[in-house]
């Protein structure tokens, strides 16, 4: 274990990362930063799951209003925490996109968006019951299984980034259009030339201050439209039950149990993913208090007219971009949310902002996320076992669902909803293996993969500045040049 670890979970005088305040000001401005990160992904569903259900566009407002106010709350609750509930990571929460599909498969068949929050009720409550499961798979995600899922989460973002550069909407004439991704690219130059500048402020609030300038290049040019910002009404507390009163379908609840059983994998990951960023320990007893979290958020969402709620990968790219570990930062964002949901008129204004601009900051944000996967599988030891093969394999099968959306259409409704994720299709993979190759050791061989016996020796030059003139091994001792053995010291080498 990192000795900075050991101490830190040892000495309790010692404020680990996560802990840390910053001016109110400072927590405020990154807090929004991470709103606007999620803002689209956050509405989406929302958005499509009214359409399915035939709502109006005001219906559809409250539907957002409502997924806002309570992604707030849930966000609070995990990163303030009370007793048994709350990770206290740096975790945006917001509407899953695991579900949408369900929902609105459970909407066309009859149920309405009645069955749909109380389907949404009953599975969470279910997956609270049995998130004491989940909180004990900490020992299964070693950093092979880690960074194979961080790298797969920033990789299965890309083509959300690619879609909002493109302008968000398939249908809109202007979709793919030069000036949309042109305006996305300029975006994207300017976060990377404000991450270039000294002035470390700036260069943590690249994407906030990149997504400021790029709204204000994109009104000047007539690609941004505030004209709808008016519309509606100022203040609106969410109405419980604004719908009315759930109904309880058995098929829609086992459909939206998957769906919960999925988000609780995910969400695993992204605590433990968000631990190995921030640098902080992450045990099953912190797991279970953010899964609690998650599934507590999830069961009390639909009575304001929400649905369920999980933990925003893309904002764990943001915590990786911006070094700001803060837990109470995102907090401010939660307030920032909160807010938004009381005040329909600021959502609009938000919501104002260009996907192309989304998009162009969301290319550098995602790529981070795998980026920093990728640094943790450098940790990773590949001699003499089988984790190079259980990466590969492991990011391969994530990658399909996103190369080939249509993969699993013919699969069983329960195999697709699982494994139509590919953060979830990679993560339940490098699990299986990592079990079956490094904890079933029987009948292992020494180099067992061909791709073990093509993995080049490299010796840096650390390993080496120490050595003179004449040095050489014998027999397993180092020996100088006047024949003299020099004396070795272990070292505990962690993998």
């Amino acid at each position: 274990m990192n000795t900075k670890k050991k101490l830190r979970s040892a000495d309790p005088k010692i404020e680990r990362p996560e802990d840390k305040r910053l001016s109110i000001g400072s927590t405020f401005a990154y807090g929004f930063q991470h709103v606007l990160t999620m803002y689209g992904g956050i509405i989406a569903p929302p958005l499509i799951i009214g359409a399915a259900a035939g709502m109006s566009s005001q219906d559809i407002g409250l539907l957002i209003a409502a997924c806002l106010f309570v992604g707030g709350l849930a966000t609070i609750l995990q990163t303030v925490g009370i007793p048994f509930f709350g990770s206290q990571l740096p975790l945006v929460q917001g509407v899953s996109f695991a579900g949408v599909s369900t929902m609105v498969a459970i909407v066309n068949g009859g149920g309405g968006i009645q069955a749909v929050f109380g389907s949404v009720m009953v599975a969470s409550l279910i997956g609270l019951v049995i998130t004491p499961l989940f909180s004990k798979i900490i020992k299964f995600f070693p950093p092979v299984v880690t960074g194979t899922v961080i790298t797969t989460i920033g990789l299965t973002l890309m083509p959300v980034a690619a879609n909002w550069a493109m302008g968000g909407n398939s249908a809109a004439p202007n979709y793919g259009s030069m000036a949309n991704i042109g305006l996305a690219a300029l975006t994207m130059g300017i976060v990377l030339l404000l991450s270039k500048i000294g002035n470390a402020a700036i260069s943590r609030l690249s994407i906030l201050l990149a997504m400021v300038i790029g709204t204000v290049i994109a009104v000047a040019t007539g690609m941004a439209d505030f004209s709808k910002v008016g519309q509606g009404p100022v203040v609106a507390f969410p109405t419980p039950f604004a719908f009315g009163l759930p109904t309880f379908d058995i098929a829609s609840i086992v459909s939206m149990l998957i769906v919960i059983l999925v988000t609780l994998t995910e969400t695993s990951a992204d605590i433990i993913a968000v631990g190995e960023i921030v640098d902080t320990k992450v045990d099953s007893r912190r797991i279970g208090n953010g899964l609690r979290a998650d599934m507590l958020s999830s069961a009390i969402s639909p009575m304001f007219n929400s649905f369920t709620q999980s933990a925003f990968a893309q904002n764990v790219g943001l915590v990786a971009i911006t070094g700001i570990k803060s837990r109470f930062v995102v907090s401010a964002g939660g307030f920032i949310l909160v807010v938004l949901g009381l005040l329909p008129v600021l959502g609009r204004v938000v919501a104002a902002v260009p996907t192309p601009v989304l998009g162009g900051a969301g290319v550098v944000l995602f790529g981070t996320v795998a980026a920093s996967g990728i640094r943790t599988l450098s940790k990773v030891e590949y001699r003499n076992n089988m984790n190079l093969i259980i990466v590969a394999a492991s990011i391969g099968f994530g990658m399909i669902p996103i190369a080939a959306p249509k993969f699993y259409d013919q699969f069983p409704a329960w195999f697709s909803t699982i494994f139509h994720s590919g953060i979830s299709s990679a993560a339940l993979m490098a699990i299986v293996l990592n079990v079956l190759f490094n904890h079933f050791k029987a009948g292992n061989s020494e180099n067992q993969s061909v791709f073990v016996a093509g993995t080049e020796r490299v010796v840096s030059e650390a390993d080496i500045a120490c050595l003179a003139n004449g040095d050489r091994f014998e027999n397993g001792k180092l020996i100088d040049a006047e024949g003299k053995e020099v004396p070795l010291k272990s070292s505990a080498v962690e993998h």
